[in-house]
């Protein structure tokens, strides 16, 4: 079972959560929360195929999704592990950076690995398998494929336009589990409206489809994100 602690400190809801080494017995995977918000938002991965995590900077999203991911494949849940965010900074489509595929998208994907590697190490037995089963998934190249049996990440889905979430909601297939994570307060997009927030509004009422929002009691950084991000956004509104 996971285990929560619990503290009185003003900080101890900023603890990032704890994975340990996979276990022969029992779990495949063995995850520590150490706040309530890590707790509902990992219940909620079991009980919705479809799951949306928004809040502010420095949650845990990118990992607690990365977590339950490698979770199912290691319990043998689900045979692969797919992983997208959208490419924006750069301004340009793939085709126009530098490098093999995986150069130009490496730079994007690396929060992501960052988190695996914090959960299962870099050199391990069980980091060997995933590496094997784990696909980066530039949305450039994902119309036309299903992802069955696949538990399907994008991060940082604050900076996708409503094509690439409609693109990504209708790849997965057969026993496949969706994680959206986002930031609705930080995204890059031109213009007031954020298409992910829209796409919440329309589907979060469906059958199978969960949102948790995280509040910034819930940050996991450094305790002193929670003050800078409520003091900016306190002074943009």
């Amino acid at each position: 079972m996971a285990k929560q602690r619990t503290t009185t400190s003003r900080s101890a809801s900023k603890t990032t959560t704890r994975s340990t080494q996979p276990r022969s017995q029992g779990k495949a995977f063995h995850v520590e929360f150490l706040n309530q918000a890590q707790k509902l938002a990992w219940n909620a991965f079991e009980q919705h195929d479809v799951l949306f995590l928004l809040g502010p900077a420095g949650c845990g999203k990118t990992h607690l999704a990365c977590a339950f991911a490698l979770s199912e494949v290691l319990a043998k849940k689900k045979e692969r592990i797919f992983l997208t965010r959208p490419i924006l900074e750069a301004g340009e489509s793939l085709g126009f950076l530098p490098g093999e595929l995986a150069d130009k998208v490496d730079p994007y994907m690396r929060p992501m690995q960052d988190c695996i590697d914090k959960c299962i190490g870099v050199d391990t037995p069980q980091r060997e398998r995933i590496e094997r089963i784990m696909e980066v998934a530039p949305l450039a190249y994902m119309r036309g494929r299903t992802f069955d049996d696949a538990v399907c990440i994008f991060d940082e889905a604050q900076n996708a336009t409503y094509k690439h979430l409609k693109l990504f909601l209708t790849r997965f297939g057969q026993n496949s589990k969706i994680i959206i994570t986002g930031d609705p307060r930080q995204s890059d997009l031109p213009g007031d409206r954020v298409p992910l927030m829209d796409v919440v509004q329309r589907l979060e009422n469906l059958q199978g489809i969960g949102v948790v929002r995280f509040k910034h009691s819930s940050i996991v950084r450094h305790p002193l994100v929670a003050s800078i991000i409520e003091q900016l956004e306190r002074e943009e509104e």
